[in-house]
């Protein structure tokens, strides 16, 4: 018998060394490794199965540990029993890096960041174990596969769905997903997106918020979204029915990065997500004495989609991220 990870002629899946009967529930374990006091730590692995045949979803966060928002998502997800499949199985893995999730950071304790080591070695380093184990023990039983984060260094990203040009499988996703920006990007080499598109596993990845922050709006268009892409799948019982998306969605093809061409305070003058116009006011850089004042303005029109909320910034710093080029779909 294969030591793979599959759904037999009889509906049962095999993962993690387990048999899952249709319409069971299970709680697993991922073995990362032991603390220095020799305690295991262990990555829970939450499976809900409807007696129903249909697709295998997995639903990940926090690839990087100091990204509670994406926690909050799939925890909230899992309070509310929605994980409970009307057809097929949802996996559910609320926090993929429980080291750095102990220890409120974002890398490994080997100092890797994880999402950037996939698909991991079985005899590497301590992040690339556990690389390894996730796409060996669990990937291979999976058809979709949602992974939600935030931004970084206190970045907050607007509620958006990341994905790869040409890929009609993942439009037609993002869209019933519905979050406020779909931007297109190219996958990062060895990030986990990367292993799920050479696997041909459709991953959508979702940002908003930034990093030890939890913001309810964020969490709400998280939560929203994935519960219309499981109504679209036809996953989600009725009783979790989303409701439909305040405003269509923005497709975004382009984009650039604003640095600060000064050092010092930061004020800003926008809001993430909003359109500003070419010429209009977007941040003042001040310095703590009162004696200077820059005043920086949007150098072309576009859509804010990340904004820096430091209080205080240094020469070349990312500032705004907003959009160049806008597209219908």
């Amino acid at each position: 018998m294969s030591d793979k990870p599959y759904i037999d002629e009889h509906n049962v899946l095999h993962i993690l060394n387990e048999k899952i009967l249709p319409g069971q529930h299970k709680r697993l374990n991922l073995h990362t490794a032991k603390l220095y006091t020799t305690s295991s730590v262990d990555v829970p692995v939450i499976i809900e199965r409807s007696k129903k045949k249909g697709p295998v979803v997995l639903v990940t966060a926090g690839i990087h540990g100091d990204e509670l928002n994406g926690v909050e998502i799939v925890r909230q997800f899992l309070a509310r029993k929605m994980n409970k499949p009307l057809v097929g199985t949802i996996i559910c893995i609320p926090v993929m890096n429980v080291f750095g999730f102990i220890n409120m950071q974002r890398e490994f304790p080997d100092g890797r960041d994880l999402n950037r080591i996939f698909p991991g070695a079985k005899k590497g380093p301590l992040a690339s174990r556990f690389a390894f184990q996730l796409t060996d023990e669990i990937l291979p039983a999976v058809d979709y596969a949602f992974d939600f984060h935030t931004g970084g260094a206190k970045r907050f990203n607007a509620a958006q769905i990341r994905i790869s040009k040409k890929q009609p499988e993942l439009l037609e996703l993002a869209k019933a997903f519905s979050a406020p920006f779909v931007v297109y990007s190219s996958t990062i080499k060895k990030s986990y997106r990367m292993t799920c598109q050479k696997l041909n596993i459709p991953v959508l990845l979702f940002e908003g918020g930034k990093s030890a922050d939890n913001d309810p709006v964020i969490t709400k268009h998280g939560l929203d979204g994935l519960r219309r892409v499981l109504k679209h799948l036809g996953m989600l019982k009725a009783e979790f029915a989303p409701s439909k998306p305040a405003k269509p969605c923005v497709f975004i093809s382009k984009t650039k990065w604003i640095r600060a061409k000064y050092s010092g305070l930061l004020h800003l003058k926008i809001d993430v997500g909003q359109w500003v116009d070419k010429g209009e006011e977007m941040a003042h850089i001040t310095d703590p004495y009162g004696s200077f004042k820059h005043i920086l303005k949007a150098r072309d029109a576009g859509y804010v989609i990340n904004v820096n909320q430091s209080p205080m910034v240094y020469q070349g710093d990312a500032l705004f991220h907003i959009s160049t080029q806008v597209d219908e779909d």
